[in-house]
């Protein structure tokens, strides 16, 4: 959708704000560009929609160099969002809304039904909001609106440039969990500057680490956390980047220990024969199609239930206990180690859909941190 060709920009003085980048974004991708002030990154972002002319190379949007078409028209069809919002203060938050569909030609009655259907989509509910002045508004809720405006015309591009960063960190989570739901359900091709390299691997499908102008590495939140390419990029993302890696790393077939099984229907005593020859100290109990039903102690085969070891016989059935940690096999490890801290487990249960597939386990969590990561793309230079 987005594409950039050897393109720099120098200034009259003779610095340069970037040089020869060379990089694309996908269909419904979020890039997010991560770096110090002044390394260059809004300096890309605003090459897309002509706020900024680059000196050489070429920006192309949708396979069209943006430097043969007319940058109000252009700028009509690319969302902006920027940190300060720019509401205009003496237009109701309604009217603020529906600015964009006004300028390209439609009937007021339908621009602001469609900037009512974006404030209600962004939270805020127009019956409440729609006539209220940006004053009014919270920073929080002023964003939103902000965001309303950028999608008014159903473009598929947006640029963000450090949309989040005027609110406080309540707020701004808030936020991003409001905007990856949106881009989940709108999937538009997004452009987002930040200088929080914690919000770009949250909120990015790939990350743009900048140097001084140009692009140190660009790959997923996984590979610039997990092999940076670079001591520059490894300084910049943090001591903490292992810790990061959780988020955005999921759980892999070989990370899971598959414990002893056992059958609702089986004998406990038997069972606990096995596994005291097997030397298990708990096995999992699935049922037909391996659907997890519980787990059992292995103390608890051989008495009661309670571990007393009196009071033998019975089926495991009669010995069985709730799994309360379980994630599904989508999760990240962050989510299931979350999990497992949370029910103060040992382990947690990996599902897919109701069929156990395995168990994590806090050693086998920390070698799946340990497991190598494709390095991320080099780009430009």
């Amino acid at each position: 959708m987005i594409r950039f060709e050897h393109a720099t920009k120098r200034h009259p003085d003779g610095t340069t704000a970037v040089e020869d980048l060379s990089f694309e974004v996908g269909e419904g991708e979020v890039v997010a560009l991560v770096g110090p002030s002044g390394c260059g990154k809004t300096t890309t972002m605003t090459m897309v929609n002509r706020l900024t002319e680059p000196t050489s190379g070429r920006v192309l949007l949708d396979g069209r160099d943006v430097a043969g078409q007319d940058p109000v028209l252009l700028r009509r069809r690319i969302g902006y969002v920027i940190q300060q919002v720019g509401l205009l203060p003496h237009r109701t938050v309604l009217d603020n809304a529906a600015t964009v569909p006004r300028l390209l030609g439609r009937s007021k009655r339908e621009s602001r039904e469609r900037a009512a259907e974006l404030l209600d989509l962004v939270g805020l509910d127009p019956a409440v909001y729609g006539h209220r002045w940006p004053h009014q508004l919270s920073g929080g809720q002023r964003q939103r609106v902000g965001v309303a405006r950028a999608l008014a015309a159903d473009p598929p591009v947006l640029l963000m440039d450090e949309p989040f960063g005027a609110v406080d960190p309540v707020v701004r989570e808030r936020l991003q969990k409001e905007f990856l739901e949106l881009q989940r359900r709108m999937r538009r091709t997004v452009l987002f500057v930040t200088h929080d390299v914690g919000e770009a691997v949250r909120l990015g499908d790939r990350i743009a680490v900048y140097g001084r102008g140009r692009i140190e590495q660009l790959g997923t939140p996984a590979e610039v956390l997990g092999a940076p390419a670079s001591p520059y990029v490894a300084d910049f993302v943090g001591a903490g980047r292992t810790l990061g890696r959780l988020s955005v790393t999921g759980i892999a077939p070989e990370d899971l220990e598959r414990p002893p099984v056992l059958r609702p229907e089986e004998d406990a005593a038997r069972a606990a024969v096995r596994l005291a020859v097997e030397g298990a100290r708990r096995a999992v109990v699935l049922g037909p199609g391996d659907t997890l039903e519980g787990w059992v102690p292995a103390a608890a085969l051989s008495g009661d239930g309670n571990g007393s070891g009196d009071g033998a016989g019975g089926s495991v059935r009669d010995r069985l206990r709730p799994v309360k940690a379980a994630v599904p096999a989508s999760a990240t490890l962050e989510e299931a180690f979350g999990t497992m801290i949370r029910h103060d487990e040992g382990w947690v249960a990996v599902l897919d859909g109701k069929r156990f597939l395995g168990v994590l386990t806090p050693e086998r969590l920390h070698g799946a941190l340990r497991r190598p990561t494709a390095g991320g793309e080099r780009v430009g230079g």
